[in-house]
């Protein structure tokens, strides 16, 4: 079977599938976005042909229209509904963006205020699931307990789970952000046997989630404004990044018509796996074992050695062959924390800044494209302000929330959505008959 490019008889192009085998052709449609390489239609290669694509991983296969999330990984660009993810981070706040990722527009001053009531008074969550904590033991993990426990707000909020009901839907929505940094503080609260905190409707997202994690009743607590403007960074930065491996499995649970609360707990599962959401503190366990400057020549020389399982962790993105946009924003954040702490010669970040610059003088990495991703400098400013390692991926959960729901609701508005059904390339057993006990 060949391709041969072809222009038809409209404005759409066409790219010519030539089955030899079969002495058959079929014409497929090459669709053009706004931005980004032009698809080609395979929908009806199997119909008409009896041929499925391989394409393990879906790294060349586009699942969806969106309007969420650009990205282009050879030169850097991130974008959220056109908007630059610099600019988004400097000028912008997190309860901003998620509405701008939920609706395709920045708020006036009323709606981000309403917006941001919303969020706030959906906060508290449900008394008794309270008691739901007490299930786990002390020693689980945080992300353990948010697959657990925002699982188990389906079980909760039965008003809002009729995903055919855009008021319902939007109810879900709004449960789901404001909630997240309530169960994500008490996830760290019960491990560490302090009583847990009620929000405040009187600070803002981020400061009320600093409040949450490290304020004790004994003693009053008011966030570092330096620390609460690096975690709003941190959560703009991750709030949304386009067809990734939890906000596929997202879209994936929700093309079942599952709960709304169900899909998010998927992502959450999905985006604990070291290779997806737990790279940063992965980051931080590599920056310890290789202790001083001195030794980063043996860790680089290990990295490029085949038969070494040692990896560089942080260096590297499955879609960016460029500099991670946000990893430039963290760095400086990075100083801005550090600095405020007093701690601006804290030895782990001097030595990321020198790994990096290593790395990025060296010709193995330059040629393979391993530039340092957004893992490389969130661990070590999380670290900084006091936040367990395990607790990092958790910090990953809570922002890209508003992008899962928001991913969710561009989905089910889809008119050409189905319900996800990969195929696959059979390789096992032909037919054969069955052989009875007594003659295996």
């Amino acid at each position: 079977m060949t391709a041969s490019d072809k222009p038809n008889s409209g404005n759409t192009d066409t790219i010519t599938v030539i089955d030899n085998k079969n002495n058959q052709r079929l014409d497929l449609d090459i669709l053009t976005g706004e931005m980004g390489p032009d698809v080609i239609d395979i929908r009806k290669l199997y119909h008409d042909l009896d041929y499925f694509t391989y394409d393990p991983g879906f790294t060349s296969t586009a699942s969806c229209d969106s309007a969420i999330t650009y990205i282009d990984g050879e030169k850097g660009v991130l974008m959220h509904r056109g908007y630059k993810i610099e600019e988004l981070s400097s000028q912008s706040n997190f309860i901003e963006v998620s509405y701008l990722l939920l609706y395709g527009e920045l708020p006036n001053e009323q709606e981000l205020a309403e917006f941001e009531k919303d969020v706030k008074r959906h906060s508290l969550v449900d008394e008794q699931l309270i008691r739901f904590y007490n299930g786990f033991r002390r020693d689980a993990h945080p992300m353990a307990i948010m697959v657990g426990v925002v699982g188990a707000l389906s079980a909760f909020y039965h008003d809002s789970q009729d995903i055919s009901d855009p008021k319902q839907r939007h109810l879900a929505t709004i449960r789901l952000i404001g909630k997240m940094p309530t169960i994500a503080a008490m996830a760290y609260k019960y491990a560490i046997g302090q009583p847990f905190v009620y929000p405040s409707s009187e600070l803002s997202y981020t400061g009320n989630f600093l409040r949450m994690m490290f304020s004790v009743p004994a003693e009053d607590y008011v966030p570092n404004p330096v620390l609460e403007r690096a975690i709003d960074c941190l959560f703009v930065l991750h709030a949304d990044h386009e067809q990734n491996a939890s906000t596929s499995t997202v879209r994936l649970a929700g093309s079942s018509q599952a709960n709304p609360f169900a899909c998010i707990a998927a992502g959450i599962a999905s985006l604990w796996g070291p290779a997806h959401g737990g790279a940063n503190e992965a980051v931080l366990k590599m920056l310890i074992e290789i202790g001083h400057k001195d030794r980063i020549p043996e860790f680089i020389a290990r990295a490029k050695d085949k038969k070494d399982p040692f990896r560089l962790m942080g260096f590297g993105h499955r879609v960016y062959k460029n500099y991670d946009p946000r990893a430039k924003v963290l760095r400086d954040s990075a100083h801005d924390v550090l600095s405020e702490l007093g701690i601006a010669d804290q030895p782990l970040f001097e030595l990321a800044l020198e790994l990096e610059k290593i790395a990025l003088e060296d010709e193995y990495f330059i040629k393979k494209k391993l530039f340092p991703n957004v893992d490389f400098y969130s661990g070590i400013i999380l670290q900084a302000m006091g936040f367990p390692s395990s607790m990092f991926t958790v910090m990953f959960a809570i922002p890209r929330t508003a992008g899962w729901i928001s991913q969710w609701h561009e989905m089910l508005g889809d008119p050409v959505q189905k319900i996800g059904r990969p195929r696959q390339r059979y390789i096992g057993h032909g037919p054969r008959e069955y052989v009875s006990m007594d003659e295996r």
